[in-house]
């Protein structure tokens, strides 16, 4: 162990290279056929489903089972997809315990909804496992529309663009395509490289020609793009982080959640990826939760998740704070962060204990200690930087009705815009209605 030891404790290697892969398996496996069907045949196809009322892409849930269970996946797949193009990711991180499956007539009367997003999965995969792409595009138009990021809302937009006849240039700062997908999202979640798959297949309709290694503001502006195409949408979501505000910040073994997903997602031998004994993560949304939960699958000793509020306010979902749980993570409330200690390096973090008064939150005076030598940031993010001209609302890009900017010409959508949830099944859903409001616009 020596020789693998880094300067505050945080070593790769501390699990073996099978358990590692036991670990990182597939979350939610796919169903056979007969598991399928049987899954299906517990849909009541309610006509007016509340199930399509709480998707925010509006898929027609009931016609899609139907559609399985009558063994038509391949159908049922194209009902996903007229929807909700990325209806694979959908399938496998959308929280459908909040959602769908939430409002499912099963789960108000026995406590156990129809498995609507492993159904999809079912739907979605067996499309996707045949040649050519589902779609044409339409006659062209002679347009051209500018779409940077090519995360969840960019690919939506893109896609419906060049499904209508539009031409498209596809911008995205880093080096492969998905953004969120594919560098911010538990790995356990999306395993063999399914985020790229269905980049790859989800191009294949023709007409998106991709641009890496372009970031707005700094290789490209967006006077720049209004110039060189009819309209422009800006899919590019968060980039920056935000602060700790504690002192110890800048120790060795503190760094941001996002960051550390995006190493793991993109790493090529997990056994290399050095992760701390004692980890504690700052945060209680869905990053704080898949950071924390793959620091243990990774071989942290202890790992706690720290958030300032109550349970119940918590926005990470009950199922992923359960799963949590299960997986050994520590899970510590009404706890906000006082400074990192060690010297040099992350040693341990000082919690306040707070509580909820007149309308905001107060320290009770109480604070505990415990060991940290990784420290993750999970506090949520912030636009880098507004293009020039556009207005902020909350730090977002401001929009109204379906992703129109008070700039003519330009449209928002995803985590950058204002108004959204932060899911990556809303930016579809925005992506798309754009898309069909740069259409009408072009083409009236």
């Amino acid at each position: 162990m020596a020789d693998r030891q880094l300067e505050n404790g945080i070593v790769p290697g501390r699990l073996p290279e099978d358990t590692l892969a036991a670990n990182f398996a597939d979350l939610h496996p796919a169903f056979a056929p007969h598991e399928a069907a049987v899954a299906a045949d517990r849909c009541y196809f309610c006509y007016d489903a509340p199930c399509v009322t709480a998707c925010p892409t509006a898929i027609d849930i009931p016609l899609f089972i139907r559609q399985i269970q009558v063994g038509q996946p391949e159908a049922a797949a194209r009902t996903i997809f007229d929807q909700n193009i990325l209806g694979g990711m959908c399938a496998r991180v959308c929280p459908t315990e909040q959602l769908c499956e939430q409002a499912c007539v099963r789960e108000a009367a026995e406590g156990k909804p129809v498995e609507i997003g492993r159904l999809q999965r079912h739907a979605t995969d067996a499309q996707m496992r045949k040649s050519g792409h589902p779609y044409q595009r339409g006659a062209r138009t002679g347009k051209s529309v500018a779409v940077v990021g090519a995360g969840p809302a960019g690919l939506a937009c893109a896609h419906r663009l060049a499904m209508l006849g539009h031409d498209v240039a596809l911008f995205d700062a880093r080096e492969k395509p998905g953004g969120l997908n594919e560098y911010g999202i538990a790995a356990y979640k999306t395993p063999e490289g399914f985020a790229q798959a269905e980049v790859e297949w989800l191009l294949g309709i023709g007409g998106i020609a991709l641009h890496h290694g372009k970031m707005l503001g700094r290789d490209v502006t967006l006077r720049e793009l209004q110039d060189d195409h009819d309209a422009v949408f800006l899919g590019m979501g968060l980039g920056g982080v935000n602060a700790l505000r504690a002192p110890g910040e800048d120790k060795t073994g503190v760094r941001d959640a996002v960051d550390f997903i995006a190493d793991l997602r993109q790493a090529s031998d997990l056994a290399a990826l050095p992760v701390g004994r004692n980890v504690v993560v700052i945060g209680g949304g869905m990053t704080a939760i898949d950071a924390a939960v793959q620091s243990k699958l990774l071989g942290a000793e202890t790992v706690t998740v720290a958030y300032r509020r109550s349970r119940a306010e918590m926005s990470a979902s009950g199922f992923e704070q359960d799963l949590a749980a299960a997986r050994g993570v520590r899970l510590m409330f009404n706890v906000q962060p006082v400074a990192v200690h060690g010297n040099g390096a992350a040693a341990e973090i000082e919690l306040a204990y707070t509580t909820s008064r007149d309308g905001g939150l107060q320290p009770t005076g109480e604070t505990v200690r415990i060991a940290a030598d990784q420290v993750f940031k999970a506090i949520g993010q912030t636009l880098v930087a507004a293009p020039d001209g556009l207005t902020l609302t909350g730090g977002k890009i401001a929009v109204t009705g379906p992703g129109r900017t008070g700039l003519a010409g330009v449209w928002a959508g995803g985590d950058c815009a204002a108004g959204g949830d932060d899911l990556t099944v809303t930016a579809v859903a925005e992506g798309r209605d754009a898309a069909l409001d740069i259409h009408a616009s072009l083409t009236r």
